[in-house]
């Protein structure tokens, strides 16, 4: 239920930003000024994941962690439900805070709720965890962007506050069950380490506050100033991690093996979320203004796309659990690396597909809504071949040393992909224009065929790992 009001907030919050971004009623920007500010916030909600685990792991445990994230998230979302623009990054900021630090550490709890992996009981536990997921990520977009988009933009984030209040709330009162390990710091800090860890925080903090007042004070800042090395962090920072753990001298050579095919898997998955998560802004500006936003004569408000993708998810992974069961008992289960290509070619797919829509908005025509959902669809298989799979290949090829760390690792890939195009953005691409849409959905398909090409040298890499 905690999870559910989050997912609630954040994905109310993603269907209305670009909208409320680009709108004369909102901040009225430009399409891609919309998309780089979009994709900073998307990258640095996963970049935060990190920070968020060493906190729960080191200085607040698990519980404290997420009630202390829930606030900052609300408080975030109740600092944009101003009607101020002044204080709209700030609102911005602060959601991505909360949220880096709530998604590093309430998946563990769950875990810590069960007696190990070996508990038959787990795998239901996290099936029922992510049903929460997907039914906030469905009724955000219906609740909080209907009110945003039809009565006030402001309104629609305070509802955001308000379901993450109920979340902080229910979490409170209902903590008494959860398993007394969730209060633990499993690793506190030594008074040594707190105190380099300060340290190190407050130089580079003045470094940052000198910095900007010098550009503030020289009349130089614009909104570049800080997209730029945001967009910069989220990708320079993936690099950085995945090159420290591949030059670990600890590490034996099976386990460095696998860390070479997992890098394979690494650049696809950004490349993937790099398309995917465009869904809520290049595709939802697109049908801001060029879309008939409407069924049999009804109109309904853009933010409801965002909806498609969940009520996909809960009605599809079944099936796919269903079809991965019956094809494993017959021997024809494919493997993780054809699953994966085959995630990537289909989002590659679902961009060559929007260039229907975007021929039909060229020649002075709405494109029809089912365009945009046919997109959304084709995406949401992909994800459902390649994310599932991504999750439990990055928790099978971990280095023991790095067990606890592989997943926010995984979760960079997220980071790097919305980097790259948020860096597009602020370079000025037009990211609804044929030729760059045509470009991004070839690279999918072309790295997905290069996987499924090099999947007998990336299977030997991987070891034991199927």
């Amino acid at each position: 239920m905690t999870e559910m009001w989050e997912r609630f907030s954040y994905y109310g919050m993603r269907a209305l930003l670009p909208l409320y971004l680009v709108a004369p009623g909102g901040l009225g920007m430009s399409a891609g000024t919309a998309t780089a500010i979009y994709s900073v916030y998307l990258s640095l909600v996963y970049l935060l994941t990190m920070p968020g685990g060493w906190f729960g792991d080191r200085v607040w445990g698990p519980r404290k962690t997420v009630a202390i994230a829930g606030g900052i998230i609300m408080l975030g979302h109740l600092t944009l439900a101003l009607p101020s623009s002044g204080t709209f990054y700030a609102g911005l900021g602060l959601v991505a805070i909360g949220s880096g630090l709530l998604k590093a550490n309430i998946s563990t709890m769950v875990g810590q709720l069960y007696q190990g992996p070996d508990d038959p009981r787990q795998d239901g536990g996290f099936t029922v965890f992510y049903m929460g997921i997907n039914l906030g990520a469905f009724a955000a977009p219906l609740i909080i962007g209907t009110i945003g988009e039809s009565v006030n933009w402001h309104l629609g984030f305070a509802l955001a506050a308000l379901g993450m209040g109920l979340g902080v709330a229910q979490f409170l009162l209902g903590s008494r069950h959860l398993d007394p390990r969730s209060s633990v710091v499993p690793k506190p800090l030594s008074a040594a380490e707190r105190s380099a860890t300060l340290r190190k925080a407050a130089f580079w903090a003045g470094i940052a506050v000198v910095a900007y007042a010098v550009i503030g004070f020289s009349g130089n800042y614009t909104l570049n100033w800080v997209l730029v090395p945001l967009t910069l962090l989220g990708v320079i920072v993936p690099v950085m991690v995945i090159a420290r753990i591949k030059r670990d001298k600890d590490l034996d050579r099976a386990e460095q093996s696998k860390m070479s095919a997992y890098i394979w898997f690494f650049i696809a998955a950004a490349i993937f979320w790099m398309i995917y998560d465009q869904g809520g802004s290049t595709l939802s500006i697109f049908a801001a203004s060029s879309a008939e936003n409407s069924v049999l004569g009804w109109n309904f408000p853009v933010s409801w796309y965002q909806s498609v993708n969940p009520v996909l998810i809960m009605a599809l992974a079944p099936v796919f659990a269903w079809i991965w069961l019956a094809l494993n008992r017959r021997g024809k289960e494919p493997s993780t690396i054809v699953k994966f290509a085959s995630g990537l070619m289909l989002v590659g797919v679902s961009f060559f597909l929007f260039l229907a829509p975007l021929s039909i908005a060229e020649g002075g025509h709405k494109a029809a809504a089912l365009w945009l959902v046919a997109i959304y669809f084709t995406q949401t298989v992909g994800e459902l071949l390649l994310s599932p799979v991504g999750l439990s290949v990055t928790t099978k090829m971990a280095p023991a040393k790095y067990a606890s760390q592989m997943m926010g690792v995984w979760f960079l890939a997220v980071t790097a992909g919305d980097a790259t195009t948020g860096l597009l953005s602020i370079a000025g691409v037009d990211l609804d224009k044929t030729g760059i849409v045509v470009m991004e959905a070839s690279l999918a398909v072309l790295a997905g065929f290069a996987v499924w090409m090099y999947r007998n040298k990336v299977k030997a890499l991987m070891g034991d790992v199927r």
